[in-house]
This record gives C-alpha cells, structure tokens and sequence, in this order.
C-alpha cells in the first residue's frame, strides 16, 4: 500500500469515527489529507469503496489474529479464554476502526455489504465451535450455542464504543475482566427456565 493510500485510510478512519461516513464528504477527506479531490479517486473509485476497504481489513485482520491466537491454546476453556482475550484487545487496540465497521454497515453496496457479513459469519462461526464443544464435553454448561456466541461477541464488541485510552484500566486489565466473566458463565451459569 503507498504512503499516500494509508494516510487516505487513516485520515478517514479519523472522519468517520468522528462525524459518521455519511456526514464526511470527500473533500473533508482531501483536506485532511492536504490534496485534492481527485487524488483520492486515484487511490479509491469512491467513498463507499474506501469504507468497505476499511471494514474487510479490519474483519480480516480480527479473523486471522483469532485462529492465529487459538494455534497453540488448551484446553477447550483456555481456547475461550484466549478467544475472548483476543476479540476485546482488538476491539479496544482498534477502537476506531471497529466503531465505524459496527454501525457503517448501512453504508455499503449489496456486495460490499455481503462481504463484510461472510467475514462475521465466519468469524462468529469459530467463537460457536468452542462454545458447542465446551458444552458437548461438559466444560460448559448446557447453553444455546448460537444465541450465545450472539451475546458474547456483543459483550465484547462494546468496547469500542465506550473505551477511553486514558481511563483508569489497561487494555489487558478489561479483557481480564471480560474473560472471567464469561468463563465463569460458561462453567458455572444457571439455566433456569422462563418465569
């Protein structure tokens, strides 16, 4: 990627994070820049295209950092620990550009927009093969395999909308928090039926 393709993603990531994609204009991107309108174009057919670039670097990074992190974890509780330590790092390391890939998604063509959604299947698929096989082994509790990786991912994705780098926790420290939360839950938890 060149130089100028980056500052164009970044400065963007910046705009969009802070004003939305539909509010952020093409020449508010440029001036941030310090070029001109169609020296964009050069690097990107259209804004529409640019979020989409940053959404599928963004998902495929996210699904690549899971697998690559869960290589060397065991047991079935430790790969769900690492699981959930790595999705909250990452959502809190790349806060904004998980913010925009969270509520831009509207933003997108049909393609585009199908793209991103097969990069989330996938990635929800593998958080749904631990939670199965914990609760098929009996590390876990008896649980509703997909309606629970749905409130997971959700849990953890949350960060990115409301982290802020100078508070009084690290990083480490909130995944740590997520992690034996959901641990817990997952070993320990009670179903009870609907009142």
């Amino acid at each position: 990627m060149t130089r100028m393709k980056e500052t164009i993603q970044s400065i963007s990531i910046d705009l969009f994070y802070q004003k939305g994609y539909f509010a952020t204009s093409i020449s508010d991107i440029a001036r941030g820049c310090g070029i001109q309108k169609a020296s964009i174009y050069y690097h990107f057919s259209s804004k529409e295209e640019l979020l989409f670039q940053i959404m599928s670097h963004t998902m495929s990074d996210l699904v690549s950092l899971l697998k690559e992190s869960l290589v060397q974890a065991d047991p079935i509780d430790q790969r769900m620990r690492v699981a959930v330590r790595t999705h909250v790092q990452f959502h809190l390391h790349r806060q904004k550009e998980n913010f925009i890939a969270n509520s831009e998604l509207r933003g997108l063509s049909e393609e585009h927009y199908r793209s991103i959604v097969a990069l989330r299947d996938e990635y929800e698929s593998i958080f749904q093969a631990l939670i199965r096989e914990g609760r098929d082994n009996g590390a876990f509790v008896a649980v509703d395999v997909r309606i629970l990786s749905y409130a997971i991912l959700n849990l953890c994705t949350s960060g990115a909308f409301w982290y802020n780098p100078g508070g009084r926790l690290a990083v480490e420290d909130i995944a740590a928090i997520y992690e034996n939360f959901i641990i817990a839950g997952l070993q320990n938890g009670t179903l009870r039926p609907p009142v």
